[in-house]
């Protein structure tokens, strides 16, 4: 544990992280080919449902609880479309449904929204709207293979919206956490889009700036900066109420794959095909910390080319101390960010993509074969500092905790300078 004034820590011995279950996906033998990666995998806000992409055109919805108890009894969850009419599950009474969605398209991006009823919309003329977003509301939006945006009611599996504007790939798809139902879309067109869905899906605005493709994009927790990254080696960061690009984070040496804030929003984790996942403390644009999955690193040249340690995706534990990351190398590892070697290991062929639950207690991660992958986060208890680090960082950006008149270890602590 990571001690104010103290500058020697001992690394927590390396273990394999506990494997809990999986979500299977049943493959005639003739089947087996492309076109069933399971490319993003989901977990609601409010942690009561997981989904994930399994391959042509399916979008399968999960109740957590669910999946679970499954786990708990040792036992495998399969197609829902063997016990299911219409493509929905029949449940006990009370008990929320299953779906099992055919989107129309291949699967790309997936995410999960809610709504807050007194997050208005930034639309003026709002009487004559057609859906009314009330508390209860989540919806799951989809992007895909041919550009659009589907977006469905969670409890009902309906359609509600489609919205077409991309002309390549949606590959990646993310809400504003602050219960807008404000969606940016990142694709293979070169732009991001922002949608307002309590507008009806009104597209809002085009980001241009990126080069080549898009491939993923994240929210601050206070849905203020939005992070993307792409087919490039620059860190995009824009200003999400001007709808401008703020600032680029140079330090990769090849494709930006993936991107995620912690959960207090004073860092962000990327994750390069370049082998490394880089923590920065954006406020500032400065590198904090580089988590390397080649030994000895690459130099820029090597870092740029095609290697078996490329980083597909990244993830933070909602805890702020954790992050997992999904390499080439048929790895799952899980990092403390107070540590500059992994935590936990886990064995994983062909993994693309990964999310922490809702409470941050279980890592998700999607395969090529279309199946989910469940492990235990490791565990620990948050120290009394690293909870009101969290706390004071959610509402103060680094320069006003380092004009703060107090001594220079606290404040580094609090800036994360020593982790």
């Amino acid at each position: 544990m990571l001690t104010v004034g103290k500058d020697v820590k001992l690394p927590s011995p390396l273990c394999k992280a506990k494997f809990i279950g999986e979500l299977l996906v049943p493959v005639a033998p003739f089947d087996q080919k492309s076109g069933r990666e399971a490319w993003t995998v989901a977990f609601a806000p409010n942690g009561s449902y997981f989904a994930w992409s399994q391959g042509h055109r399916i979008v399968r919805l999960i109740p957590w609880t669910k999946c679970l108890k499954k786990f708990s009894m040792g036992g495998e969850v399969t197609d829902a479309s063997q016990n299911s009419y219409g493509g929905q599950v029949i449940p006990a009474a009370g008990d929320p449904c299953e779906h099992t969605i055919d989107c129309g398209d291949i699967v790309w991006g997936l995410a999960f929204g809610s709504s807050v009823p007194e997050k208005q919309s930034r639309c003026v003329n709002i009487e004559w709207h057609r859906f009314r977003f009330g508390q209860d509301q989540l919806l799951l939006a989809t992007g895909l293979n041919n550009g659009r945006i589907k977006i469905w009611d969670v409890y009902t599996g309906k359609l509600l919206l489609n919205l077409m504007d991309h002309t390549d790939v949606v590959r990646d798809l993310t809400f504003a956490p602050d219960g807008s139902l404000m969606l940016v879309s990142a694709s293979r067109d070169k732009t991001l889009r922002v949608w307002d869905l309590k507008d009806d899906g009104n597209m809002v605005k085009v980001l241009r700036g990126h080069q080549n493709w898009v491939y993923c994009s994240a929210f601050s927790p206070d849905s203020s900066i939005l992070c993307s990254v792409g087919a490039g080696k620059a860190v995009f960061l824009w200003n999400m109420d001007k709808y401008k690009l703020i600032q680029k984070l140079e330090g990769h040496h090849n494709d930006v794959v993936s991107c995620e804030f912690s959960p207090d929003g004073a860092l962000l984790a990327t994750a390069s095909y370049d082998t490394r996942v880089i923590v920065w403390d954006h406020h500032k644009s400065t590198i904090l910390l580089e988590l390397g999955h080649l030994f000895p690193p690459p130099s820029p040249i090597f870092a740029g080319g095609a290697n078996d340690r490329w980083v597909r995706s990244v993830s933070f534990c909602p805890d702020g101390r954790h992050i997992a990351s999904i390499t080439d190398d048929r790895l799952v590892r899980f990092w403390s960010i107070e540590e500059r070697a992994p935590q936990a290991i886990a064995s994983l062929s062909n993994g693309l993509c990964c999310a922490f639950s809702a409470e941050g207690s279980v890592l998700a991660a999607g395969t090529r074969d279309g199946s989910v992958h469940f492990w235990e986060c490791p565990r620990s208890i948050a120290s009394l500092q690293h909870m009101c680090r969290m706390a004071l960082r959610r509402v103060m950006t680094t320069q006003k905790v380092e004009d703060l008149a107090i001594p220079t270890p606290l404040r580094d602590y609090l800036t994360y300078k020593v982790i």
